[in-house]
């Protein structure tokens, strides 16, 4: 446990649901855990009770990606824990492929309604059918402006064309819409839809009153920072003031509010955390700053807030990470972005 985790109170303690195992975290809300394919190794969905039409059942959020692990450790769950009991809806925090990526294969199966905003579904329909802008070749041009000249790195980046579709194979053609301050009645209990934005095109994270539950996504993590990145779909963007400004909408929530992320362990101490990364974002602005006392490219910023080696896959995250904070310096007014001879696009102090 790292110092800032160590502010925040697990009430689990190290309890980990094993795949296709649940845990009760309140009366009709359980736990399970999904593999995945990444550093980040696993993720966290919410079984609730849910009662539709008569039938006694499930609302799923979040849903894994489509590997035959998560395939493996849901049908020991149909079999198992579910006893049998339906999926009645699946709802999907946003559009990242650990949430929604096997969401055609649950809805179709249980003939279940999809429910997201209208911003992550679009999204998710458009990078599932590998569009242009969102594909993984879309992103070569957008790096190459601000820095990224390894030829070894351009060409695994352009390799990454089917990257989503291969974890998202597909997403359903219809959907209920999730908005902002909408009261969502699962099972006993109203749940009420935030909004956040940053991270992905219009986050929903749930909170219900009567259980201090707060299921927050990838909004506020426990340990790691979520990743907040400028991508060549919205080349001029900053996700890191609407990521800032959407923890705001949190403010309003008890202490006592057990959170319930997407990765690491359920916790509580969401106003410490939310200190925590607003913490964590000036610092990392604060360094990018000094360092821009000469013209920086992303490319340069990168070994600055990132230490360590970074595959393909990380450097495209960390890319889109240090834009997001040149932007907000830049749209702030303490950085000017200049466009060199050759067509790589820098920062200096204002």
């Amino acid at each position: 446990m790292n110092p800032l985790e160590s502010q925040l109170a697990y009430p689990f303690g190290d309890l980990l649901p094993a795949p296709g195992n649940l845990h009760e975290v309140a009366p009709g809300v359980r736990w399970l855990r999904m593999p995945l394919p990444f550093a980040l190794d696993h993720i966290n969905l919410w079984l609730l009770d849910d009662q539709a039409e008569g039938r006694d059942g499930f609302a799923l959020v979040d849903c894994g990606v489509a590997t035959d692990p998560t395939r493996s450790a849901w049908e020991a769950l149909f079999t198992g824990p579910m006893a049998g009991l339906p999926l009645l809806r699946v709802l999907a925090t946003h559009c990242h492929p650990d949430h929604v990526g096997l969401s055609g294969w649950l809805c179709e199966r249980f003939a279940a309604p999809f429910w997201a905003t209208a911003g992550e579904f679009a999204f998710a329909r458009m990078m599932a059918a590998g569009l242009p802008g969102v594909d993984g070749p879309s992103a070569v041009p957008h790096f190459q402006r601000h820095g990224l000249a390894d030829p070894e790195m351009l060409e695994k980046m352009k390799s990454r064309h089917n990257y989503y579709p291969s974890l998202v194979p597909s997403v359903p053609a219809s959907y209920t819409r999730l908005q902002d301050g909408q009261l969502v009645r699962i099972g006993q209990h109203d749940w009420r839809v935030i909004t956040g934005f940053g991270h992905s095109p219009e986050h929903a994270a749930l909170y219900c009153d009567a259980l201090r539950l707060l299921v927050s996504g990838d909004m506020v993590l426990p340990r790691i920072s979520t990743n907040v990145s400028v991508f060549a779909v919205e080349p001029e963007g900053n996700p890191l003031q609407l990521y800032l400004d959407s923890l705001g909408k949190f403010a309003g929530l008890p202490e006592d509010t057990l959170v319930l992320p997407s990765h690491g362990r359920p916790f509580r101490g969401l106003h410490t955390r939310i200190a925590q990364l607003r913490a964590h974002h000036e610092a990392r602005l604060a360094e990018v700053l000094v360092a821009c006392n000469e013209p920086r490219s992303a490319v340069d910023i990168v070994p600055i807030m990132f230490r360590r080696q970074l595959d393909a896959h990380q450097l495209s995250f960390a890319l889109g990470e240090a834009l997001a904070h040149l932007h907000k310096l830049w749209k702030d007014g303490k950085l000017r972005r200049l466009t060199g001879p050759d067509g790589v696009i820098r920062f200096a102090l204002s």
